[in-house]
């Protein structure tokens, strides 16, 4: 198997892009082949090539291989893919330029020369070698894809009009080829040069606004190697003669050069274009899906549709058929082709999950050849495994590993690790030596300077002593060596005196014979009990078989097969001890044989010497007798004294008796010899027999493993069996269980339909008017609002609840919402990213054209320098103006990366949010469940059809009423016109504004009553023109100066309202009631005249933010109103204060308010992180409800302790304000729903703890530190959530309350962060605010319904509860003495923890001790 080499290569930035001021979004990670899109996205290939790769690098990397894989009869395929402009014909070398240098040459042109030098290399080795020259054939092929049409490029007369006839076949083997296409012969590389550029020109291409030179087509250059060549290795033997053996390898190589993917939005493509666009995409969208089926785990045995596009059936074999295929994905490093970067680095990410099949294409003939030659080998391997013993054949042919050879096998290891153990204990041993000769000499020293010695003695000292350690050391070692010879010694005596020694025979020659006896015998009773033991085995599987024969017969049994399971495992152990017993009785009896032939063999040696030393003394004999007639005759012969005489026959008969002790002792040495013979064919009918039985116990061994094998066979069969019959009982069983749930379900679906009937018969029954009524109600409602069954209107409603009553089991439900569920998922996430992407499209054009202006003024401010120094003071507003676009750019930069960051986190969260496989559902479908969702389907589509026609039809219509409105504005803007040209009269002021307006309509009509007229007819035509175009310049005067009129009224409303309609705080007089409860209203303020949506607080001042658009500041010292803060574009949210500067929340907009200077909205800060001088929506004196693109609603803001950082929430994210420097420094991300509160505090190490509460039902901290910039993650999330979204958030010390719209409190530890208690219905509606009682430990509470309640903070225990308002309750804010609910009533409302709350609380501790006890 060969899987799909994925590599990219990130092509260089263009001048245009560096110009128009694109940012790099790629980077690649030194030493590593991967690369980050964006901020965090990682995609890893097989190699990475960046902007400063060379082509040489990317072909030597990619492409080199191949080629030699084609020499050895591999294909190959490499195609470059990638969106238009990102560098593909550049990369694969098809479009050729006049002034390309080599450096530059692509992949095609460099493969090329690589292939034809390596056929010279092959000629010329083989010349060398004395071997036949190998016969190459090259072929070309230049095919073009153009609008799904395969065209040939080689071909120079085809006519585009007519059709191609060029088709696709598939041969046998899966191989795909094509017929009526020009195939060249080339046998040069300057010729398959020459037919690479022809096809190139020929090649359709079309300039568009993403590329000057876009290829509108797919090119596969396509290259056939045919080449016959000698083998080597083996040769077939003719006689005396040897014959060479030809194998043919085939392989093809493309080259594919992929049309880029486009957007038609950006590429500007019409007419031709847009069609040649459209092909191209449908081609790759079908070639995506070939690689998500075979690349993804889910889908690889599902269908591949090759089919579906002639491009991915011409490259079937490249893609999971037999070929070596390497893609290479061309991306752009700019931040403009984010999007397309992302799907391109996808797509070749997916592609690197294919496997190819590839096999080397030989013909038949040298296909069975080397089938042959692998065969010949393997048994040559073999038959030399025989040879050296390591394989061997049993007597029943089953062949085995030898016991000499795993024996050898674990000897060497042994050895191996004895080897190493020794050297590490040689290197112990001389450290230790060097540290005992140290501690010597080091004691030497010390006597030896007590003794006022010098310190050349103590150096010759410690030579001694080290000399005197090697040499006991090396004493040690002989000895050792000596003592270990001396016992080898003894032992070899003592076996010589076992057959006694080569000189005499002693009567202790008996000893040996009789152990030689003893042990014979002993081995005989072994082998006794061996045969009676073998005889029992017999027997006993004799048995055991019987009763597996009755326990077969017998019923399966949990219990029963327990006890067979743990009897068969006692038999497998009894078996196995059985054999190893036999195996070490054979092995001590091998043994006995081997001693006895050795034996054997020195009683044969020992037969020959004694043989040979008595044939020696019986000459010896001979020889002296011979002697002695000799000097008895000399003696008779001559005459000589008796003493000579006598002493020669005293020397003689000394000689004589010695020889004759000496014969004697030969003829017992002769006597026992003969003995010994007769014992010989004794122990020689011993060895035969020994041998005898060894055989016999080795076929019981052989006997007895085959019975182990068949028993653990039977046993394996026997649980098989068992396992079978409990998975059939246990599918039983479930069928059981789903029949009787299927049962009941049906029972309640035919209830569910008996009631319902009923049900329609009774408001039939009742009901006058037609049902069709009904049905148009109904389908006028949303599609939220309607009914899941989708019911069809009137006369086939019987007839349909009937076919739903048959089709719609719980099943084909459940699949269906699933679909539906899917279905709504996957329209929102392309929405969301649709949106996104239009986001992004947006800013990158406000930054074109900032870059464009910034260059602009850059040109100016250089030719003002250049003009001389007297243009200093024009230069500095442009060196102004730089340094605010270049702020505004990198503001735009800031928030494209953001909007990245969110388009991949959404391809992520989409991934893996992928949990139906519809494919899966719709495939797992019965016939019934088919229908039923098929229904639902056409039910679904019909809706949706109807709403899109109604929503089109109310398109139309309000498109007509906006006409119409504008035609009976413009009449209302001339009647106007006239009536303030009557009233002009009167006010001179209106009248110099109108004289302005119409002497500038006469001064227009009077250059054109000037210009030449040809007719009186013509100039009446033009005095019209002239007069319509003064009339309009009228009525816009007339309109801007209503505008400000009108504006100016209502500032003057507003101010009148704000003098005659100031705030006042009231008291209010404790009633009998109130005076013994633990909250006492004391004070309510009045003023506004909307909803009081929020409230901040000091000591001395109060502010309020309301529904009527403004936020008033209250003296709580006087009681009255100081200002009120207005102009806000809608509702105000939230408000705070800090160190006189005032912050108020309405829509998207943050008003920075210094009360200090007459209320000024000194700053406007917007939730994308803009900042604006002054009010910046002071134009708006209208209400506004849209939001502007790109920005959020802001819920609430908080400022940290130091009040140095706002934290604003918009959206589902937290925006960060450095308040030193008024500027964005980064954003608290990780929420999935919208942020609806947050506060702040500090934790101990200085650093921002800001808890937010979501939408998405959690509350999340994080860890801001001072200075730190980016998205900051959370650190936390606490578990587990609420059961609705956050609405409000307090902090006391080390605990956290929060309190949300499931009409719950829960009670948090910050430090160990988890919860401690809960409240599950604290309160009947919403808990909207919460607020900590100063001074007390007691938890203030409001609800929706205007319910405020007190609670415990240690044990969340009920304190007390009243009415606080009429109306819901939107906040809580307090100071060091008092409390401010703030309510839709209007009013404010401060409250005052009475005394008797300090009683309450302990009497609530008392309560809680008493529970505990």
């Amino acid at each position: 198997m060969f899987q799909i080499e994925g590599n990219c290569w990130i092509r260089p930035q263009l001048a245009r892009e560096k110009i128009e001021g694109c940012h790099i979004c790629t980077y690649v990670m030194p030493g590593e082949p991967q690369v980050i899109l964006g901020k965090d996205k990682a995609f890893t290939y097989d190699y990475m090539f960046d902007m400063d790769s060379q082509q040489d690098a990317i072909y030597t990397t990619c492409t080199e291989k191949l080629i030699e894989g084609c020499f050895e009869g591999y294909n190959a395929t490499i195609f470059a893919y990638g969106q238009t402009g990102s560098g593909k014909t550049y990369t694969m070398g098809t479009g050729f330029d006049v002034n390309i240098s080599d450096e530059e040459l692509g992949i095609i042109p460099r493969a090329v020369h690589h292939l034809f030098k390596g056929i010279e290399e092959r000629r010329e080795a083989a010349q060398e070698q004395g071997r036949p020259v190998p016969e190459f054939k090259i072929n070309a092929q230049f095919l073009e894809l153009y609008n799904e049409e395969v065209l040939d490029l080689f071909d120079s007369t085809r006519d585009m009009k007519q059709k191609s006839h060029i088709k696709i076949h598939e041969d046998a083997s899966g191989g795909i080829y094509t017929v009526g296409v020009t195939t060249r012969t080339v046998s040069s590389e300057t010729e398959m040069i020459q037919c690479l550029k022809l096809g190139a020109l020929s090649r359709t291409t079309a300039s568009t606004q993403m590329n000057v030179q876009s290829s509108r087509s797919h090119a596969i250059f396509t290259i056939h190697l045919c080449q016959v060549r000698v083998c080597t290795d083996n040769r077939v033997s003719n006689g005396n003669s040897e014959m060479d053996e030809y194998e043919t390898l085939t392989a093809k190589f493309h080259f594919v050069d992929l049309a880029g993917s486009e957007r038609l939005k950006r590429t500007g493509a019409t007419g031709d274009r847009a069609k040649e666009g459209i092909s191209i995409n449908c081609g790759l969208l079908a070639l995506g899906n070939v690689i998500s089926a075979l690349g993804d785990r889910g889908k690889r045995a599902s269908h591949v549709p090759y089919r579906d596009s002639k491009l991915t059936r011409l490259l079937q074999d490249s893609l999971g058929g037999n070929s070596q295929t390497v893609m290479i994905a061309c991306i752009s490093p700019s931040d403009r082709d984010f999007m397309e970067t992302l799907n391109t680095l996808k797509y070749a990410n997916r592609a690197r999950n294919i496997k190819n099949r590839v096999m080397v294409n030989q013909d038949k003939a040298s296909q069975q050849i080397s089938a042959l030659r692998t065969e010949i080998a393997r048994l040559q391997m073999e038959l030399m495994e025989y040879k050296t013993g390591k394989r061997m054949a049993g007597e029943d042919g089953v062949e085995s590993f030898s016991d000499m050879f795993h024996e050898n096998s674990m000897l060497q290891t042994e050895n191996s690790n004895l080897r190493v153990r020794v050297k590490a204990m040689q290197e112990t041993i001389d450290a230790q030596r060097a540290r005992l000769t140290q501690l010597i000499s080091d004691q030497a020293n010390q006597v030896l300077s007590k003794a006022g010695g010098t310190e050349e003695i103590g150096n010759m000292i410690q030579g001694y002593i080290k000399e005197i350690e090697d040499l006991r050391a090396k004493l040690l070692e002989s000895e050792s060596v000596n003592e270990h010879l001396r016992k080898n010694l003894s032992r070899a005596s003592n076996r010589q005196s076992l057959y006694g020694g080569p000189g005499t025979f002693s009567s202790t020659s008996l000893a040996p014979e009789k152990e030689t006896s003893d042990i014979i015998e002993l081995a005989k009773k072994d082998l006794e009990k061996l045969k009676k033991r073998e005889k029992k085995k017999k027997k006993s599987d004799h048995e055991e078989g019987e009763e597996e024969e009755e326990e077969e017969e017998e019923e399966m049994d949990v219990e029963e097969s327990s006890d067979d399971s743990d009897s068969e495992s006692d038999e497998k152990e009894n078996f196995q001890a059985d054999l190893a017993n036999i195996t070490c009785e054979i092995a001590i009896k091998q043994k006995l044989i081997d001693e006895l032939e050795n034996s054997q063999r020195r009683l044969h040696t020992l037969k020959q010497q004694y043989e040979q030393k008595l044939m020696m003394l019986q000459c010896k004999i001979r020889d002296t007798q011979l002697e002695r007639d000799r000097v008895l005759h000399n003696m008779s012969k001559t005459v000589g004294t008796e003493d000579k005489a006598r002493k020669i026959k005293a020397e003689y008969e000394k000689k004589l008796s010695v020889m004759n002790k000496e014969l004697q002792k030969l003829h017992s040495a002769q006597k026992e010899h003969a003995r010994l013979l007769k014992n010989q064919s004794q122990y020689e009918k011993q060895l035969k027999k020994l041998q005898m039985d060894v055989a016999e116990m080795k076929k019981t061994k052989v006997r007895l493993m085959k019975q182990m094998k068949e028993q653990q066979e039977k046993n394996r069969m026997n649980e098989s069996r068992r396992n079978r019959e409990i998975a059939s009982l246990k599918k039983d069983q479930r069928k059981q269980e789903h029949q009787l749930k299927l049962l009941e379900a049906q029972k309640r679906q035919q209830e569910l339909i008996l009631r319902r009937k009923t049900e329609e018969v009774t408001a039939l029954r009742r009901q006058a008017r037609p049902t069709s009524g009904k049905v148009i109600r109904k389908v006028n409602l949303p599609e939220s609002v309607q009914d899941s069954s989708h019911r069809p209107p009137s006369g086939r409603m019987s007839s349909y609840r009937r076919t739903v009553g048959v089709y719609s089991t719980r099943i084909a439900r459940n699949k269906w919402q699933s679909l539906e569920r899917r279905i709504t998922d996957v329209i929102m996430q392309r929405m969301t990213i649709s949106n996104m992407e239009a986001d992004m499209n947006r800013l990158l054009k406000q930054r074109e054209e900032l870059t464009k202006r910034k260059e602009k003024v850059i040109r100016k401010r250089d030719r003002l320098i250049r003009e001389g120094p007297e243009a200093e003071k024009a230069v500095l507003p442009l060196n102004e103006e730089v340094d605010a676009l270049t702020a505004n750019i990198d503001y735009i930069n800031d928030s494209i990366a953001d909007c990245q960051a969110n388009i991949m986190q959404m391809e992520e969260t989409k991934e893996e949010g992928d949990i139906v496989d519809v494919s899966a559902v719709i495939s797992s479908c019965t016939l019934t469940e088919a229908r039923f969702l098929l229904d639902h389907f056409m039910s679904m589509a019909i809706n949706k059809g109807l709403q899109a026609a109604q929503r089109e039809s109310q398109v139309k219509v309000m498109e007509g009423r906006l006409k119409q409105t504008e035609i009976t504005s413009a009449t209302q803007n001339q009647l106007l016109f006239h009536m303030l040209k009557e009233k002009a009269e009167f006010n001179p002021e209106l009248d110099a504004l109108l004289g302005n307006a119409l002497s500038g309509s006469r001064t227009s009509s009077g250059l054109e009553k000037r210009a030449p007229e040809p007719s009186p007819l013509s100039r009446r035509k033009t005095y019209d023109k002239a007069q319509a175009a003064a009339d309009r310049a009228k009525m816009s005067v007339a309109l801007k100066l209503l505008d400000s009129i009108v504006s100016s009224l209502q500032l003057l409303t507003e101010r009148c309202m704000c003098v005659f309609c100031r705030g006042i705080i009231n008291p209010v007089p404790a009633t009998k009631g109130s005076r013994s409860s633990t909250l006492q209203c004391v004070h309510v303020a009045e003023g506004h005249s909307k909803a009081v949506l929020c409230v901040d607080c000091t000591d001395d001042l109060l502010f309020t933010g309301s529904k009527d658009r403004t936020c008033k500041v209250w003296n709580l010292v006087t009681g009255q109103e100081i200002m009120s803060l207005s102009g806000h574009p809608n509702n105000v949210v939230s408000v705070r204060y800090s160190s006189s500067l005032v912050f108020t929340v309405s829509t998207t907009y943050i008003k920075v308010w210094d009360i200090r200077d007459s209320a000024k909205c000194i700053r406007t800060l917007t939730s994308s992180g803009q900042v604006n001088v002054g009010d910046a929506c002071a134009s708006n004196t209208s209400r506004t409800v849209t939001i502007p693109a790109g920005e959020n609603q802001i819920n609430q803001i908080a400022l940290n302790p130091s009040g140095t950082v706002l934290y604003a929430a918009a959206g589902n994210s937290v925006r960060v304000w450095d308040l030193r420097r008024f500027a964005s420094t980064g954003k608290l991300i990780g929420h999935l729903g919208p942020v609806m509160c947050l506060t702040v505090d500090r934790s101990g190490n200085n650093q921002d703890l800001v808890i937010t509460g979501s939408k998405d039902h959690y509350i999340k901290l994080f860890d801001v530190t001072e200075g730190s910039l980016g998205s900051i993650g959370p650190t936390h999330n606490f578990e587990p959530p609420h059961y609705d979204g956050i609405e409000s958030l307090v902090v006391q010390g080390d605990i956290l309350f929060s309190g949300s719209r499931d009409n719950g409190i829960k009670k948090w530890d910050l430090d160990r962060k988890d919860l401690l208690q809960q409240v599950p219905n604290a309160h009947r509606d919403w808990v909207c605010a919460l607020g900590v009682v100063p001074g007390s430990p007691a938890l203030l509470s409001g609800c929706r319904g205007g319910v405020l309640k007190l609670w415990h903070t240690d044990t969340l225990g009920t304190l007390g509860e009243l009415k606080g308002h009429e109306s819901p309750i939107n906040g809580i804010s307090t100071n060091s003495s008092h409390l401010f609910t703030a309510s839709d009533d209007r009013t404010v409302k401060i409250w005052r923890a009475r005394g008797g709350l300090d009683s309450t609380l302990e009497a609530g501790d008392n309560a809680d001790e008493v529970a505990s006890n």
